[in-house]
C-alpha cells in the first residue's frame, strides 16, 4: 500500500513521531536530530549553519510546545501533506505547522517541514 492510499488515521500513526521528533530537535537546536529523517533534498537546502541562524533569530521554533492539534491531511503527486495546529511557549496565538512525507528508497522520509 502506498502512502497515499492510507487512512488520515495510519498518515497519523507514522507522521505523528517524526513532527515530535522535529519539535524537540528544534527546541534544542540539535541539527543532526533535526534533520536525520530528511529526504537527500531536503539535506541539501538544510544545511547546519543556515538552521542555526534559524534558530538564532527566531525564538518561536525554539520554544515549541508539545501540544499539537491534528488539522487534515493533503494528498498530491507522491507526497502527503500533513497540518498541525501549533503552539509556542514565548508566543501566545496558533502556528501551522506542515510536514510533508513521501518515499526515497523505500523508506518514508522528510520532504518538507515548516512553522507558519
Amino acid at each position: 500500500m502506498s502512502l497515499l492510499d492510507k487512512s488520515d488515521t495510519e498518515i497519523l500513526e507514522i507522521a505523528n513521531p517524526f513532527w515530535d521528533n522535529l519539535i524537540k530537535c528544534s527546541n534544542s537546536q540539535d541539527y543532526f536530530g533535526f534533520t536525520k529523517d530528511f529526504s537527500a533534498r531536503m539535506l541539501f537546502g538544510a544545511n547546519e549553519i543556515e538552521l542555526a541562524k534559524q534558530w538564532a533569530n527566531n525564538d518561536v521554533i525554539t520554544n515549541l510546545t508539545s501540544e499539537r492539534e491534528f488539522l487534515g491531511c493533503l494528498r498530491r503527486d507522491e507526497h502527503v501533506t500533513i497540518l498541525y495546529k501549533q503552539k509556542s511557549k514565548v508566543s501566545e496565538g496558533d502556528y501551522l505547522g506542515r510536514l510533508v512525507l513521501g518515499i526515497e528508497d523505500g523508506e518514508i522520509k522528510i520532504f518538507g517541514a515548516t512553522i507558519f
